[in-house]
């Protein structure tokens, strides 16, 4: 696995080295560099699977990153990215290196130069590298196709393809990895190891009690899923009675699930429309994804999904410490944040999950002069 990052001359990173790990987790403050980091990673990603020397701003994985001029960092001293890999473990290195038109308004980069080797989690074949961007599908009567081949099929960007991954992985023709669940990811609760049902039973677990039924329409372009809750009578429920936190969680569940080692998953936000409880339940979710050989990056604002990682260090021992680490930004740059096997962090930078403290402070202090 790559074990640091390197961005230089992007937005608003100057010259910047961060430690990745199994599982790296960013937060911070809004506009403090946490999703830039992330659209680095896909940015390599582009440019090592395409063959055009032009990189596209906006467009692949639904980037919308605007102009060179919205780009290139503003203290830089070339009209150079780079973007930059190393591996603690086999010394290697692997650099991507993009050229700046001299045109302010240019959409595009030149990608000047490209790893010889496949770069661990971001070069993988397609079907291993997974992005699911903030702005996921909320609750959809019919869904869309990917026309991939399907070993190559993932949920989509915005959790698009979501049922299609269903419908293949609980069908008579399932075949190939998608076979069955690997058994650090297979829920305890479930003896057989079809996919379907351990996503059913993680699902259950994390958002609420549900039972899937995912179809792809004959004769259509289009897929269906359906739900019924696993504990009640039979009773088929469609996506929009759900809610918006089942049809948000159940991409990143998926993907997870069906993830293999040396996969990479990026999530954003997977603590979006969840109860506290879900997100904690998300995050150790999460934390066991990287504990089986995933490489998982997740971007979030919330305590519960780091909570919940910090306990699948030190209660479900599904992760080990040093394979999990946080990074904090604020408006002086980058923090790193370790954890102990106990699930302790080493440091507490202000500003990092203590705005809880700061309230019931402001709460005790304005009874004491009431």
């Amino acid at each position: 696995m790559i074990s640091q990052l390197k961005i230089k001359n992007f937005k608003c990173f100057r010259d910047v080295t961060l430690p990745l790990r199994p599982l790296t987790v960013l937060t911070g403050v809004n506009g403090g560099g946490k999703s830039t980091v992330l659209q680095a990673l896909l940015l390599a990603r582009h440019a090592s699977t395409t063959p055009d020397r032009a990189l596209h701003l906006n467009g692949p994985f639904d980037l919308a990153l605007g102009t060179i001029y919205d780009v290139l960092n503003r203290d830089a001293t070339e009209s150079v990215i780079e973007v930059g890999f190393f591996s603690d473990q086999t010394g290697e290195d692997w650099s991507f290196r993009f050229d700046v038109p001299d045109d302010p308004d240019a959409l595009y980069l030149t990608c000047a130069e490209v790893p010889d080797s496949t770069v661990p989690g971001i070069g993988v074949a397609e079907g291993g590298f997974t992005y699911l961007c903030a702005e996921r599908l909320g609750p959809r009567d019919v869904l869309s196709l990917s026309p991939q081949e399907p070993e190559r099929i993932q949920v989509g960007v915005h959790g698009e393809f979501t049922a299609q991954v269903l419908a293949m992985v609980s069908g008579p023709r399932v075949s190939g990895p998608r076979r069955e669940v690997r058994e650090p990811l297979r829920h305890p609760s479930v003896d057989v190891v079809s996919p379907l049902k351990h996503i059913e039973a993680w699902a259950s677990q994390i958002i609420r009690p549900v039972a899937i039924e995912a179809r792809v329409a004959p004769g259509t372009l289009a897929s269906t899923i359906r739900f019924e809750e696993s504990d009640r009578e039979r009773h088929v429920i469609r996506p929009s009675n759900t809610g918006f936190g089942v049809s948000y969680a159940l991409p990143i569940v998926v993907a997870g699930v069906l993830a293999s080692p040396g996969d990479m998953l990026l999530v954003e936000n997977p603590e979006a429309h969840l109860h506290p409880a879900g997100q904690s339940r998300l995050g150790r979710f999460l934390a066991q994804v990287a504990g089986s050989g995933v490489h998982v990056v997740v971007e979030t604002h919330s305590d519960h999904v780091l909570n919940g990682a910090r306990l699948a260090v030190a209660q479900d021992q599904s992760l080990v410490a040093q394979d999990m680490v946080v990074h904090y930004f604020d408006e002086t740059g980058a923090q790193t944040v370790q954890v102990s096997d106990h699930g302790e962090l080493d440091r507490w930078p202000a500003g990092f999950f203590d705005q809880i403290e700061t309230d019931l402070g402001g709460l005790a202090h304005a009874r004491r002069h009431r």
